[in-house]
């Protein structure tokens, strides 16, 4: 298994803090969410129905005429490698690793490079995946750059895959727009804007032809009855989403300020975290657990994801670890 954010129970007994101590700043997902009305009792005891309101207000959601409700994206990384014979697949990294993992479990040749080394590997390539805005940078590609790289790809059957998990508070950069378009297949995530990860669900946007092979691969039933009630309401839920992106967005630039503020400027971020890059990401690591606090380390490059703080007290806990760790660096 790859390390992921969230793994909290880990983190709780490998540093002997009780969970309930904890600020779990590692996972990248919204740390409030909306207010939630009680799940009717025929969502728990009959099978879900696929012919509720899930897939209109989704499309409507992202602007699209098709997609596919998965459980989770992270289902639909996994399933697609199995829908394409043996390929060269290209993976514009650093980024999240389930990407390289699935190809590379399904027997496909792998090669990772950065960005810009896209142009002169393209046409040796099959499968382009980029994540957009990156995970763990936040980097944000421009969507006229990535639909020429599509189009590079698509002309010779090849496919550009985009993985929007991060996309919502920027729904203008999506490429959502495109994803009719051959070849073209892109993935957004409901639990991360929505703060809603324990529900599990997710959507690709791409023709109808692939959408059908990725169902038949999924199976029946893919999306618990509670999570597509949940699902179909928040998605329509309009004045909530802008509430919601607002303080999302307003927290993001107080985390960022906070941390130049205590040495740590990021180099990088989005709406729902932000990125320090530092040779000493280790020790910065091991001292706020020491303090009860989780974040996400990567190795390379050396560096750590800051998620948003859930609340006032939060933010406290926070600021004083940055203080207590600046003066014992001085």
């Amino acid at each position: 298994m790859l390390e992921h954010g969230g793994r909290l129970r880990a983190a709780a007994q490998a540093f002997d803090i009780p969970l309930a101590r904890w600020l779990d700043l590692s996972t990248g997902i919204a740390p409030y969410g909306f207010d939630l009305p009680a799940i009717p009792d025929d969502a728990w005891n009959r099978l879900p129905d696929a012919d509720d309101e899930l897939e209109v207000v989704a499309r409507d959601y992202y602007g699209v005429s098709s997609l596919l409700a998965v459980p989770g994206s992270q289902a639909a990384i996994q399933l697609l490698p199995r829908l394409r014979r043996t390929s060269q697949v290209g993976i514009v990294s650093p980024c999240y690793a389930e990407h390289a993992e699935a190809w590379r479990r399904e027997g496909h040749r792998l090669s990772e490079f950065s960005e810009g080394s896209v142009p002169r590997a393209l046409d040796g390539l099959d499968v382009l995946v980029v994540v957009n805005p990156n995970n763990p940078t936040g980097r944000f590609l421009a969507a006229e750059q990535l639909l020429d790289w599509h189009a590079r790809l698509a002309a010779r059957g090849g496919w550009l895959v985009v993985d929007e998990a991060f996309i919502d508070l920027s729904p203008e950069c999506s490429l959502a727009a495109h994803a009719y378009l051959p070849g073209l297949i892109v993935l957004r995530s409901f639990g991360k804007f929505f703060a809603m990860a324990g529900a599990r669900l997710g959507f690709v946007l791409s023709e109808p032809e692939l959408l059908a092979a990725l169902s038949t691969e999924l199976g029946p039933w893919p999306i618990a009855g509670p999570t597509r009630y949940i699902g179909a309401l928040l998605l329509a839920d309009h004045a909530g989403q802008r509430r919601q992106r607002e303080r999302l967005l307003a927290d993001t630039q107080r985390l960022a300020h906070l941390l130049t503020a205590n040495g740590l400027a990021p180099v990088g971020g989005c709406g729902l975290f932000q990125w320090v890059v530092s040779d000493d990401s280790e020790r910065l690591y091991e001292s706020f657990a020491r303090r009860g606090i989780l974040l996400r380390r990567f190795q390379y490059p050396p560096s750590l994801r800051f998620g948003l703080p859930p609340d006032e007290a939060g933010w406290s806990r926070l600021a004083d670890a940055l203080a207590e760790y600046r003066e014992a660096d001085q």
